[in-house]
């Protein structure tokens, strides 16, 4: 499945960019919302385009080239918590917007082989970046059962961790845990039947918690904002889509705290309709926030 950029109307109507402005897509991804952007700014506009994963850089730069789009996006292979240095480093000035698109990729399940999704049997990897020494098989067979029940009750929000936590030393015990299937069938010996068929399966919250664990995604969030805020102009607006309530909460609280240098531009979160959620499900649980500097 082909990665659809989220909110993608929303995202220009409240980065609002206009003609030679430059911008910076923190999680450019495919390009889809740098594409967005990149036609509002036209001529001479600017994206400084970063993504965190080589493999989409790589894909990125082919596809600047194919849309001609050389000398107006400047790709960076970083972690957008070091926003401020790949700035210096990449010399972009004059910054009218920040874009924060918080989801993973439609690749990372899809093609990434890295253990993201539980429908498909893969290594317990789930790293953006593979200079990462840390993987999510390394947190599981070596975490003590305290830590991993802290990891899957805050990051994850499960409330069968301590149930999930016991059964991974249990099944550490007699063999090591390697794939993706052996952590599907240890989270549901864990988790009550009656509980194994709702809405979402079980094991969905196990793995957003190890994601988040393995990346450091939450204080990746917190670093970044803090960045955007000061590089941006005065004036300068910066939207940040999250895909689940620990995000959100980050996004929201960062406005609220900075209410002094910022003005929030978006009273609740904004959804995407019906339209969009029929032809990308995977955007159902987007929430735009954005903010302007004062």
């Amino acid at each position: 499945m082909a990665h659809i950029s989220v909110l993608q109307k929303e995202v220009i109507e409240y980065l609002d960019p206009k003609p030679n402005q430059n911008f910076i897509d923190c999680t450019a991804d495919g390009g889809g919302h740098t594409a967005g952007i990149l036609e509002k700014t036209a001529p001479k506009g600017k994206v400084l385009a970063i993504d965190w994963d080589q493999e989409m850089t790589s894909r990125l730069k082919e596809k600047s080239k194919e849309a001609g789009w050389k000398g107006r996006v400047i790709v960076a292979n970083d972690n957008f918590a070091n926003l401020k240095e790949i700035i210096k480093r990449k010399n972009f000035k004059k910054i009218n917007g920040i874009l924060f698109d918080l989801g993973f990729s439609s690749f990372h399940p899809d093609e990434s082989r890295r253990g993201f999704t539980f429908q498909k049997q893969e290594p317990l990897d789930m790293r953006y970046d593979a200079n990462n020494p840390l993987t999510v098989e390394k947190i599981l067979n070596f975490s003590s059962e305290q830590d991993l029940e802290k990891i899957l009750a805050e990051y994850g929000e499960e409330k069968f961790a301590r149930e999930i936590a016991r059964e991974i030393i249990m099944e550490r015990r007699s063999r090591e845990i390697k794939n993706t299937f052996q952590l599907v069938s240890i989270v549901k010996r864990a988790v009550p039947e009656k509980f194994q068929h709702q809405k979402i399966h079980p094991a969905t919250r196990t793995f957003q918690a190890l994601r988040i664990a393995v990346n450091d995604e939450l204080n990746n969030i917190k670093k970044g904002l803090a960045a955007a805020l000061e590089a941006a102009n005065s004036g300068g607006r910066v939207v940040a889509i999250s895909f689940h309530s620990l995000e959100d909460r980050i996004v929201k609280n960062f406005i609220k705290e900075n209410k002094n240098n910022i003005q929030g531009l978006t009273k609740k979160p904004i959804g995407p309709k019906w339209d969009e959620i029929r032809i990308n499900p995977r955007s159902r649980s987007a929430k735009l926030r954005a903010f302007q500097k004062i």
